[in-house]
């Protein structure tokens, strides 16, 4: 796999720095149910990767002691760890609101059969990967036999009061595009899931958040050995929109990896760039974060470019999340 860091070092991204800290970003470990070709944690059903019980029962202690409001869990799929339940149940006990970011999939998994029925119990927020209501992208993004899975388990959530209106359990999918190339307008891009996704299947949803791929691990990897790396590169810079940079995730969000150290967001995670101080979960529960610079490289771009992207999907044109 090529790595793309010694690529995206040197930029000229604007100096970004920290303000107050709201969530808390966590993977728990890159094993997954599923190898996807954006994938820009290059998790899969191999990697053992995980969290150990120390860092997970630190985690209910930093939310309290930083009053944070959301816990944001990722992968890998972050349900097959094994204290994922018990984390879940320790942060909703203490008020805060847990995301869960789901590929569909693992609720068919074996083992996992009542999971669709502990996030509805827990009141816990899903967040689903679905990069497109047709068969032949998904399947050819995520593997043969995704997309029909991926729809039975939004049905799944569905019967459960997922994504019915007052039912306070929301579902909100999540689009990649399929290659090197901006999402389109989110707003339109959620009219038309909505509609192909009810008249196709019957199936509601809240929200779709249009995420850009970022030109790291094993998505930057196949556009070094492509020859699109640099295009894409340029894209990115050519669109950049200086009014989505006061709300880019970083500013708000620590992100957490499987060892218990610190990064300004995931993709910087996945790059080794770490914070340079509190440097580990233990830290943060004595040691604020706010006003800190945050580390950048060019593919910071991928959050400013076009509409702006965030784990919360795009950012308007005035820098505000649609």
């Amino acid at each position: 796999m090529h790595n793309t860091l010694p690529l995206l070092q040197a930029t000229d991204f604007p100096a970004l720095r920290r303000g107050r800290l709201a969530t808390l970003q966590v993977n728990l470990g890159y094993r997954c149910n599923q190898t996807c070709l954006h994938c820009h944690v290059n998790a899969g059903p191999n990697r053992t990767e995980a969290m150990d019980d120390a860092n997970v029962e630190r985690i209910p202690r930093v939310l309290a002691a930083r009053g944070l409001a959301m816990l944001d869990l990722t992968g890998g799929a972050p349900e097959l760890h094994p204290r994922f339940r018990w984390l879940v149940r320790e942060a909703r006990a203490l008020g805060t609101r847990v995301v869960d970011r789901c590929n569909l999939t693992i609720l068919s998994e074996p083992g996992q059969d009542d999971l669709a029925d502990f996030l509805a119990a827990q009141g816990v927020e899903v967040v689903a990967s679905l990069p497109c209501y047709l068969e032949e992208n998904v399947d050819g993004q995520r593997g043969k036999g995704v997309f029909e899975r991926s729809i039975a388990g939004l049905m799944q959530l569905n019967a459960l009061g997922y994504g019915q209106a007052g039912s306070g359990l929301d579902l909100n999918l999540v689009y990649n595009p399929l290659g090197p190339s901006l999402p389109p307008a989110q707003a339109g891009l959620e009219a038309a899931y909505k509609q192909e996704l009810q008249a196709r299947y019957g199936i509601v949803f809240n929200r779709l958040y249009s995420l850009a791929n970022m030109p790291i691990l094993r998505f930057g990897s196949t556009l070094v050995s492509r020859g699109e790396f640099a295009g894409y590169m340029q894209l990115l810079k050519s669109s950049h929109n200086p009014d989505n940079l006061e709300q880019v995730m970083c500013r708000e969000l620590v992100s957490v990896d499987w060892r218990g150290r610190l990064y300004d967001c995931d993709f910087n995670q996945m790059l080794g760039l770490s914070l340079p101080g509190p440097t580990t979960l233990a830290d943060l529960l004595a040691h604020e974060v706010s006003g800190q610079p945050i580390r950048i490289a060019d593919h910071c771009y991928g959050c400013t470019a076009g509409q702006g992207s965030s784990c919360g999907g795009a950012l308007d044109e005035a820098g505000v999340r649609t």
